[in-house]
């Protein structure tokens, strides 16, 4: 009877767990590109590109910016621009964007993650229909290393 009640319970948390891989698996589907770039030293030179090359024929609804950063970055915000270039290199189009990491008043990161280390993700406001071939960010802070970044991904998303 012992013996019944915990294969019966055996068999509730391998399907339990299975259910839950199935739940990991299909939310996962909708992504359809995404590729980080790690800061060799965990800080962003002024004079590095981040670049991430895109099939153009992605059919995507958001683009997102995931950005890793730790307590050692000093600043409340991030700017940065980001370009967007055509197969020959034709510049599409470009802006310069604001991310907020930090609450202005308390300090506290907006960021998920424990410890040290943070994630923030920020959607990106790029038409889906400009059919970029790549996508370039350069840091825009005034301060020749932006200590405390550790990568920048990109990630799109098809709903």
């Amino acid at each position: 009877m012992i013996k019944a009640r915990v294969i019966k319970m055996a068999r509730k948390q391998f399907y339990l767990f299975i259910g839950w891989i199935l739940v990991l698996v299909s939310c996962n589907q909708n992504r359809v590109f995404e590729k980080y770039y790690g800061m060799e030293i965990q800080s962003w030179n002024i004079g590095d590109t981040v670049s991430f090359e895109v099939d153009r024929n992605l059919k995507y609804d958001k683009a997102v910016l995931i950005l890793k950063y730790n307590n050692d970055y000093e600043y409340r915000n991030l700017y940065f621009r980001y370009i967007l270039s055509d197969s020959l290199g034709k510049e599409l189009d470009s802006r310069l964007i604001n991310v907020p990491l930090f609450e202005s008043t308390s300090g506290k990161p907006l960021g998920k993650g424990y410890g040290s280390l943070f994630t923030n993700y920020d959607t990106l406001p790029i038409n889906n229909e400009i059919g970029f071939h790549k996508i370039r960010l350069v840091q825009y802070m005034r301060v020749d290393e932006l200590k405390g970044i550790e990568a920048i991904g990109l990630k799109l998303i098809k709903s």
